[in-house]
Formats: C-alpha cells, structure tokens, sequence
C-alpha cells in the first residue's frame, strides 16, 4: 500500500484535469501482445540476446530493459539509435491499424463538454503515436476539448517518466497541486505519484480483455486517491454530473 503519510497536500479547487487516451477515453483495442512481441523481436534484432526479453512485460518496460541490455552488451550507441527508431516505427504501423474502429468510451464527451464548461483546463498524456492520438480524437468528436496533448512522439522524456506528466501541466500552466490525472493502467498511477500529482483511477472499460485483472485494490494501492469504474461515475467524483439515483 502507498505510504499515505507522504502523500503531496493537494489544494482546492483542481483547475487541469490530464487524461490518459487509449482504454481511458477512447477505444481501440490495440493488439497489445502483437505489439510487445514485435518490439522483443526488432530488440533481437538489434543485439539483444533471445531470452532476456518477455512479452510478459509492458511495453516501456521492454525498451527499457532492451536498452539496458545492450548496454551491458557493450553495443555501440548507434545500434540503440537504430532499435529506437525501428521500433517506434512498427508500434506506429499496428496502432494506426486500429484507428478505423476506434470509438470514444461511454460518457466521454458528455463529462469533457461539463468539465470544459466550468473552466477545466483538459490535456492528454499518452503513450501512443502522435499520428494515432490525432486521429483517435479527430475520429471520436474529442479533439476540441483539448489543446495540449503530449504522445510518445513528442521529443523528451515519455510516460510513465513523472516529467512528462510534469512538462505537459508546465504547459497548461497549471501547479501540480491543482492538477489531476486520470488513466485506467498502473502505468498511469506510477507517473502520477512519482510527479506527486493526484491520481484518479478508471476501471478498464469490460471489452478491455488486456486489463482484465485490474482491481479497485491495485489502483489504490498503486497510489489513486479514488476509483471510478466508468466515466460518468468519474463525473460524480468531480462533482461533473448527476448524483447516481438511489436503488
């Protein structure tokens, strides 16, 4: 459980909400273990010696331990470089494969229009392409309501570094203590409390069959302050919709 005596003070009243993308308010349903086995296989590729890899992990993991790897190797930077680019390229490819039936997740719009309405300042931090982002909002009806988006496209460091979540807010102009981030992944939650931002977890949408072993418990574990199992739920904690009727 997160050590809650060192949580960051948070003030009120919250004036950004960032947002991951994909699962959170669009979906896609991207081919996450085609994805991951690609990168393992281009990592193979590069010098990365089979074995050391598992499709197991998250993406970012896989990179990360890609590059460690051929470090420890002793293979030129060039070869890193090379990895880089070649992979970036691939998960670029399968992802805008997804785009024509990407649809926005339930409630989206109608929590987006409420929260623009009283004033929210709305950004995106993802982990997807540039090019796919762009596309997921255009074709969902999303777009307007966000003028700052940060993707894995965007030069400097990516999610889940807490800088890129931090850059992102510099750019909303918005203190982290007035901030929130909203994503339905761990990866989400371990970006928001290492940038000491609050963190509101989003139950992975139940078509989502690469979340499927998400729990309320491991989001707050992770460090959310709540849970939200959809997004008009997520309203109610912001105080952006109805209360639920009583039962």
């Amino acid at each position: 459980m997160a050590d809650r005596s060192a949580e960051p003070k948070f003030l009120e009243p919250l004036l950004g909400v960032v947002f991951d993308l994909d699962g959170t308010l669009v979906l896609s349903h991207h081919d996450f273990g085609r994805i991951r086995g690609e990168v393992v296989r281009i990592a193979e590729r590069h010098g990365v010696p089979p074995g050391q890899l598992t499709v197991r992990d998250p993406v970012h993991r896989i990179v990360e331990n890609a590059r460690e790897a051929m470090r420890v190797a002793g293979l030129p930077d060039g070869e890193q470089w090379r990895f880089e680019a070649e992979y970036n390229r691939a998960i670029d490819a399968i992802e805008l494969e997804a785009l024509p039936r990407t649809v926005p997740r339930g409630g989206a719009d109608e929590l987006l229009r409420t929260l623009a309405a009283r004033g929210f300042r709305l950004g995106i931090l993802t982990r997807s392409s540039e090019a796919f982002a762009r596309g997921a909002l255009g074709r969902t009806g999303l777009g307007p309501y966000f003028g700052y988006l940060r993707s894995r496209s965007t030069p400097g460091p990516a999610k889940p570094s807490p800088e890129a979540l931090l850059l992102l807010l510099e750019e909303m102009g918005i203190p982290r203590e007035r901030a929130l981030f909203v994503g339905d992944h761990l990866i989400d939650a371990e970006c928001a409390t290492r940038a000491r931002v609050r963190f509101y977890g989003l139950m992975p949408d139940p078509t989502d069959r690469d979340l499927s072993s998400m729990t309320v418990e491991r989001f707050l574990a992770g460090g959310a302050s709540a849970v939200a199992h959809d997004l008009p739920e997520l309203g109610r904690h912001l105080g952006s919709a109805p209360a639920a009727r009583a039962t």
